[in-house]
């Protein structure tokens, strides 16, 4: 069990068949982004889980960053050499 000192609740382990149907929703394209934000943002969520979505969402938004920084630079060598 897992104590939120904040709230001062005891919430209950994941179970082994919880991570399993968590990982499973999360390999679906799109779907992924939608469950990150509900299960991130839901008040009612395990806050294990709420923080590992969190988390996955900040992750997420680092690799869209850096996806658009890097073909924004190859883009710009790219039009460079062509002129």
């Amino acid at each position: 069990m897992v104590v939120d000192n904040r709230k001062k609740e005891i919430f209950e382990v994941l179970s082994f068949k919880d991570w399993m149907i968590t990982i499973l929703v999360t390999s679906i394209p799109v779907v992924n982004l939608i469950m990150f934000f509900i299960w991130g943002f839901s008040k009612e969520e395990n806050p294990n889980k709420a923080n590992w979505a969190k988390a996955n969402l900040a992750w997420m938004a680092i690799g869209i960053i850096l996806t658009i920084v890097f073909f924004g630079a190859i883009a710009s060598f790219i039009i460079a050499a062509l002129r």
